[in-house]
C-alpha cells in the first residue's frame, strides 16, 4: 500500500464542504494502473456537482480529469509501463487527488510536445469541443456557428477550432471584456448576451445571416434565443445548463423557429468506448500540434488550495484554463 491525499465531501454546498483527506491507497487491479497526478483540471462541472446540481453519491471525491506518470500497471494491463505519461478524463468521479489507480483503459498516453499541465488543463474541454464539432455536426468550410459564452475555455477552443475548419463563428460573452477574448479566439462576431438586445445586433453584425449550428451552454437564459438564431433546418446543440435547465416547451416551438433540429449530447457517451476514446484524442492533439487549439493554462492552484480555487471560479474571478498541482 501507499497513501494518497485527495479531496473528499460528504455533504453538498459552499467550497468548505471539500476536504483534503489522507489515505492508504491499494495496489492497482489487474486492469489498473496507478498514476502520479501531476496536474488536474478544473472544470465547471465539479461546482455543480460540488452544490448538488448534479447529485453525487455521498462521500464523494471530485474531479474528472488529471494527467501524471505512471507507477505501477495491475498484472493484466499491457500498452503502459512505469515511467509513461498519461492523462484521462472519463474515469470515474475522484480526480482531485495526488495519486490514484485507474482503469487502465480509461487512459491516453500524452504526445511529446504537450506538457502535463496542458494535458490536464485541455483533454476534457477539447474533448468537448471535439465531439460538438467532428460528430454532433460536422463543421464545414463555409458554415456559419454560433458558440454562447465563447470566452470560457470549451467556448474559446470551439472558436479557434471552428474558425480552422473555415466557419464564419458568431459568439457571444457576459460582458465587453469576455468579448474581446472571444474575438482573440477567432470569433468573427461577437456580443454582450447581457443586453436585451442582443440577437438584433448579432444577426445585424452577421449581414442577418443566422447561424447553421448554435453551441448552447448556458441553457435557460439563452436557449429561445439560441432558437432565433439558427437558420432554417439547423441545429441547436445543448450541452450545458450554466444559467439552468431549460424549462419543458411544445416542441411544435422547433417547427415555427424554421423546423429546426435539437439534441443533447454529452461527452461521456462520445468516450466510452476505449478506442474512440484515444481516437478522439489523437484528433484534439492534432488540432494542438496544427495550432488550431491552444492549450494555456491561465491559473495554478496547490491541491490543499481546492477550496480558494472553486471559491475564484464560482465568483467567475478565473478565466481560461485553470489547474490543481498536487
Amino acid at each position: 500500500m501507499s497513501m494518497a491525499r485527495r479531496v473528499v465531501m460528504r455533504e453538498v454546498g459552499e467550497p468548505e464542504v471539500m476536504h483534503l483527506e489522507g489515505v492508504e491507497l491499494e495496489a492497482p487491479g489487474e486492469h489498473e494502473v496507478r498514476v502520479r497526478q501531476t496536474a488536474i483540471g478544473f472544470n465547471y462541472i465539479d461546482v455543480y456537482q460540488r452544490q448538488g446540481k448534479y447529485p453525487l453519491p455521498l462521500p464523494s471525491g471530485l474531479g474528472h480529469e488529471a494527467a501524471g506518470v505512471v507507477e505501477a500497471v495491475g498484472s493484466a494491463v499491457s500498452g503502459f509501463a512505469p515511467g509513461d505519461r498519461v492523462a484521462y478524463m472519463n474515469a470515474g468521479i475522484g480526480a482531485y487527488a495526488d495519486v490514484r489507480n485507474v482503469a487502465a483503459d480509461r487512459l491516453v498516453p500524452v504526445p511529446g510536445g504537450l506538457s502535463d499541465e496542458q494535458a490536464a488543463a485541455v483533454l476534457f474541454k477539447g474533448l468537448t469541443a471535439q465531439y460538438l464539432l467532428r460528430r454532433t455536426h460536422r463543421v464545414q468550410a463555409g458554415q456559419t456557428v454560433l458558440v454562447h459564452a465563447a470566452a470560457g475555455g470549451v467556448g474559446q477552443i470551439l472558436c479557434r477550432w471552428a474558425k480552422a475548419l473555415g466557419a464564419t463563428v458568431l459568439a457571444t460573452a457576459g460582458s465587453p471584456a469576455k468579448c474581446e477574448l472571444a474575438r482573440r479566439a477567432g470569433a468573427d462576431v461577437a456580443v454582450d448576451y447581457s443586453r436585451p438586445d442582443w440577437v438584433r445586433r448579432l444577426l445585424e453584425a452577421n449581414g442577418h445571416r443566422k447561424a447553421d449550428v448554435v453551441y448552447d451552454s448556458v441553457g435557460r437564459d439563452t436557449f429561445e434565443h439560441s432558437l432565433d438564431c439558427a437558420a432554417p433546418f439547423g441545429l441547436v446543440v445543448l450541452y450545458g445548463a450554466a444559467s439552468g435547465p431549460v424549462p419543458p416547451f411544445d416542441t411544435e416551438l422547433l417547427n415555427r423557429k424554421g423546423c429546426l433540429y435539437l439534441t443533447r449530447p454529452s461527452v461521456f457517451p462520445h468516450n466510452a468506448n476505449p478506442a474512440t476514446l484515444r481516437a478522439n484524442a489523437a484528433e484534439l492533439f492534432e488540432a494542438i500540434a496544427r495550432g488550431w487549439v491552444q492549450a494555456e493554462v491561465s491559473q495554478r492552484f496547490a491541491l490543499d488550495e481546492v477550496v480558494a480555487m472553486h471559491r475564484a471560479a464560482q465568483s467567475r474571478a478565473t478565466q481560461g484554463a485553470v489547474v490543481l498541482v498536487p
